[in-house]
């Protein structure tokens, strides 16, 4: 799957912690509903079947709106249901060895915090690359802050589509005008809001706002 800087505009990684009132798969087609235009299905205490029925079903939804979907870290099962792609970090199974499991024509990501790690990924063969968290975040207990110089100092230095993530907010994420990205990556500022929808719509149009201005 080709993939175009719009479909990093909204970028949607999911998060169980706010489910209960509706289920997960409720709460993406709500954000899909409000614009995302990228999906990452990220979970860490799944068994790998529970795992893969919940992606079987996110997946088909994606492909409804034609949004690219990803799994976070786990390359055997983005393989094995033929996902869009795969994120990782840089504690995650290598980006070469994805490369050689997923094949050329999936969509990988990496998670970088600095300038290094992220001429490094491009170099490997990343589609895309993941900086954070670009302001504090609750989201993920091991984020550690990437100033917003550093930031910038990546985007210049590569030439591949970069999406900040971490703690982003529809206040705060203007202070990432002129940064160079592509688009935002959020958790919280949409799933943890009580209309998901509205709040995904709210945050197309202020990030389109910001890398248009």
């Amino acid at each position: 799957m080709t993939l175009n800087k719009k479909d990093l505009l909204l970028y949607a990684v999911t998060d169980r912690h706010w489910t209960g009132r509706q289920s997960l798969v409720e709460q993406v087609q709500d954000s899909l509903d409000g614009g995302v235009t990228m999906v990452q299905l990220r979970e860490k205490t799944l068994s790998y079947k529970d795992f893969m029925e919940e992606a079987l079903v996110i997946q088909s939804l994606c492909a409804r709106y034609r949004v690219p979907f990803l799994i976070n870290d786990n390359v055997m099962l983005a393989s094995e249901i033929h996902a869009d792609g795969v994120h990782i970090g840089q504690g995650d199974m290598s980006l070469k060895e994805a490369r050689e499991v997923l094949g050329f024509r999936k969509i990988i990501g990496v998670s970088v915090q600095t300038v290094q790690e992220a001429v490094e990924a491009e170099k490997n063969g990343a589609n895309y690359l993941g900086v954070g968290a670009v302001f504090p975040t609750s989201s993920k207990d091991d984020a550690v802050e990437v100033s917003h110089e550093t930031l910038a100092a990546i985007c210049r230095a590569v030439s591949i589509p970069v999406v900040a993530i971490g703690g982003i907010t529809k206040e705060n994420l203007v202070q990432l005008k002129g940064s160079g990205i592509c688009g935002i990556a959020v958790i919280s500022a949409l799933f943890a809001q009580k209309d998901i929808q509205m709040a995904a719509t709210a945050l197309v149009s202020t990030v389109e706002d910001m890398l248009h201005d």
